[in-house]
């Protein structure tokens, strides 16, 4: 830690202690146990306010009332230190102000005290997000809504003490974005289901625009059933109705509809709006699996999916969302289904027939443009002699070098991700090497990677270089020698 935040943590401390006002240590992630314990301690400061009695640790529904009095732990500078922390941790592009995390930091007790008084005082507004357009896999482009550096530290700041209170109430259906959840454990769920042969019949959903079409009225309305603290509500609207800056030049009034992707709090307020979703599966007894606006209902007979749907599309109706007609579908599983980067099928081969659980194409095709990205050809690239292209000099190339550890960086987390799939992996991830392997011979040679460049640039010399193998990777993780990369949860 850095000499202005030793100073500036020492300083929060003392003015957290000296006015009482946050007496419990906010964590950077919430795991299930903290955020409780959070919970409880924001009760018991209300205890006197709320309508009701302060929810046990680790109990669920228990408490009746709202939550009073959170605006205050929001503006607290040890909350938006601890945000702070997070928020540079993420790292991140800047915003429509075009401060970066490093200069932000260069100045950073000034900008934190100016943010608590700006909230203390009611002074504070989010400036307009910054849209990115990112191509989808699919096709088509998906919009992302940048913050600023200072708004996303307030954004952490209320997530901090909004999360553990939702995360309360949320339902075991929700994977995205939750303590102790994510796509690893959403994908155990149907993993059970479709090869304990529990599942034979899938809905397979998708909702239209869904951040786009959030209801703002609608999405306050459902956090103001936990949350009455009138200044919480406004500062959530007041993010809700930032506006956006296109292209760095029109700024454009946000109206009532959507939620920007790309702030800390949207996961949260898109689990919010869809916890009637996962409330009326549950009543119901059917078995959904949701990731965000992602979701798959298991069942074991067509009846029972069609039924599924047709409660999903009743439910979302209520929200003023709509199923995607041509995306959304009933699906034996054997015919096959996505779901979270991954495809689900009936593999019928000579030896017999067996689910299998593969990569999905458009987690392939993001693949191959993502390691395309970091193995670039330069125009005008001359012509290499190949009495050049040896593991001693090409170690000692910085432009080589630089591309081999990306293209570690990205190996790792992506292998990390599809390693559980489910077929003859020795075989199965090669493709992927070849891939890597013909991209980087290319990217050094500046010519397509055959004849001479690959006899020169062998799979043992690119090996010495330092490159990652998928293969490699799966055999270490078969055997238990395999840790997660950092960053991966």
């Amino acid at each position: 830690m850095s000499k202005t935040d030793s100073k500036l943590g020492s300083e929060s401390t003392e003015l957290s202690v000296g006015l009482r006002v946050l007496q419990i240590a906010l964590p950077l992630e919430f795991d299930g146990e903290s955020a409780n314990n959070t919970a409880s301690a924001v009760a018991e400061h209300n205890r006197d306010r709320a309508s009701g009695a302060a929810t046990p640790t680790g109990a669920k529904s228990t408490r009746r009332g709202k939550w009073y009095s959170l605006y205050d732990k929001v503006y607290a500078l040890a909350n938006l230190q601890q945000a702070w922390l997070k928020v540079r941790s993420n790292k991140g592009a800047p915003g429509s102000d075009g401060v970066t995390i490093k200069r932000f930091e260069q100045d950073l007790e000034t900008g934190l005290e100016s943010l608590h008084n700006e909230l203390c005082e009611k002074r504070y507004r989010p400036r307009p997000v910054r849209r990115k357009l990112i191509p989808k896999a699919g096709g088509g482009m998906r919009q992302l809504g940048i913050p600023c550096v200072r708004d996303r530290i307030v954004q952490q700041a209320l997530l901090q003490i909004l999360g553990p209170i939702f995360e309360s109430k949320f339902s075991e259906h929700s994977h995205g974005f939750r303590p102790g959840k994510g796509c690893a454990t959403a994908l155990q769920v149907v993993d059970a289901a479709v090869f304990g042969s529990e599942c034979k019949y899938v809905v397979d959903a998708d909702i239209c625009s869904f951040f786009d079409m959030v209801d703002h009225e609608m999405l306050l309305a459902a956090v103001n059933e936990e949350i009455a603290d009138g200044s919480v509500l406004k500062l959530i609207a007041a993010f809700l109705k930032s506006g956006i800056l296109l292209y760095g030049i029109e700024e454009i009034e946000a109206n009532d509809l959507g939620t920007p992707q790309g702030g800390p709090i949207s996961p949260l307020l898109a689990n919010i709006y869809l916890h009637p979703l996962d409330k009326a599966m549950a009543e119901a007894g059917f078995g959904m699996v949701r990731y965000a606006d992602d979701f798959v209902i298991l069942t074991s007979t067509r009846e029972q999916a069609e039924d599924a749907l047709a409660l999903a599309r009743e439910t979302l109706a209520g929200l003023k969302l709509q199923l995607h007609p041509e995306k959304t579908h009933v699906a034996a599983v054997d015919d096959g289904f996505a779901f979270l980067g991954y495809h689900y099928f009936l593999h019928r081969g000579r030896n017999g027939n067996y689910l299998q659980k593969i990569v999905c194409p458009k987690s392939i095709k993001r693949f191959r443009n993502s390691i395309r990205e970091r193995t670039p050809r330069h125009a005008g690239q001359r012509k290499p002699k190949a009495k050049r292209l040896t593991v001693e000099r090409l170690s000692h190339n910085k432009r080589v070098q630089k591309m081999i550890r990306q293209l570690n960086e990205y190996i790792r987390g992506w292998h990390w991700y599809f390693k559980s799939v489910r077929t003859t992996w020795d075989k199965y991830f090669v493709g992927f090497d070849e891939f890597i392997r013909r991209r980087l011979r290319s990217a050094i040679t500046g010519r397509l990677a055959i004849g001479v460049w690959h006899q020169r640039l062998t799979i043992a010399a690119l090996k010495e270089l330092g490159l990652l193998s998928v293969v490699d990777l799966q055999e270490q993780y078969e055997r238990h020698q395999l840790h997660a990369p950092p960053g991966s949860g």
